[in-house]
């Protein structure tokens, strides 16, 4: 069997369709909802995946254990742990998707691409573009025991932001900080999903919605995004990408280098941690 070659970061249906059966190929269903929804990502993998397709709990599994914060990344430890109990070998090429189209895909990919893993990509309109094009669908009643692998995770820190970092760059004008979430929260009209977290953004922050990226389920071309993101990240050396919880950030850093920016940070722990109450400046 020949080598497995991903053409891009960003990945058709019909190409996975295409490569389904290739032995190097391993697919993450990295579907996650917000807690308010009383949706669980689990079991709708058990009720319906990709065949083939490995659920990546990062958060449940897949996380800091002791964090008071959601889905905070994990030590190298655990994340080697984790991804080789999923079968991941250092030469598998990995393909995430998650139920929402392209929500908490992006997640998995930023986690993978922190910890020294580069052959990754995201699959385009995930399980909704899937079964949109009426492809095949799997259901399990429980996780399968893989074939451990032997991928070693080695964490790239420039890959993550904390506040202090985040503080810095506010201050910083070569350093862009993207939020991804919704308008009104940003602009602090609308309620956190989350109690107890202040309304609004970061003094300096610059809003863009993750909706405004895609089309039709898609992620927009690279020209329409390059539109989007010129604006905003301008001749900045630094973009660090923010949201509620440290997932749609994830969408916006995928987006951004996508075409062709680098030097991308996602804030980990998002608004879940800057809009606690307390001394870290919020505009309301």
């Amino acid at each position: 069997m020949t080598a497995l070659k991903l053409p891009d970061s960003l990945v058709s249906v019909g190409w996975l369709r295409q490569h389904l059966e290739h032995e190097d190929l391993i697919i993450f269903d990295a579907s996650w909802h917000m807690p308010a929804t009383g949706r669980d990502g689990l079991k709708e993998w058990q009720q319906e995946h990709i065949p083939g397709a490995r659920f990546f709990d990062f958060d449940g599994k897949i996380c800091a254990p002791d964090s008071d914060l959601p889905h905070m990344m994990p030590d190298e430890q655990i994340f080697t742990r984790e991804l080789q109990a999923l079968g991941l070998k250092q030469t598998s090429v990995v393909v995430f998707y998650d139920s929402m189209g392209m929500f908490s895909s992006p997640r998995g990919w930023w986690m993978l691409r922190a910890m020294g893993f580069e052959n990754v990509a995201l699959l385009d309109g995930g399980l909704v573009a899937w079964e949109e094009a009426e492809y095949p669908i799997e259901s399990r009643s429980e996780e399968p025991v893989y074939v451990a692998g032997d991928f070693v995770a080695r964490m790239d820190e420039s890959f993550i932001a904390d506040a202090q970092a985040v503080s810095a760059a506010l201050a910083d004008d070569s350093i862009c900080v993207l939020d991804a979430r919704p308008g009104p929260r940003f602009s602090g009209v609308a309620e956190e999903p989350r109690p107890g977290l202040r309304r609004g953004h970061m003094p300096g922050a610059v809003n863009l919605p993750f909706a405004n990226l895609f089309k039709h389920g898609l992620l927009k071309s690279r020209g329409e995004l390059d539109e989007i993101f010129s604006p905003m990240i301008g001749n900045n050396t630094h973009t660090i990408c923010s949201c509620g919880s440290g997932v749609t950030a994830c969408i916006i850093a995928f987006a951004a280098q996508y075409i062709g920016y680098q030097n991308l940070a996602v804030y980990d722990g998002s608004w879940c941690e800057w809009g606690l109450p307390g001394p870290l400046p919020v505009v309301g």
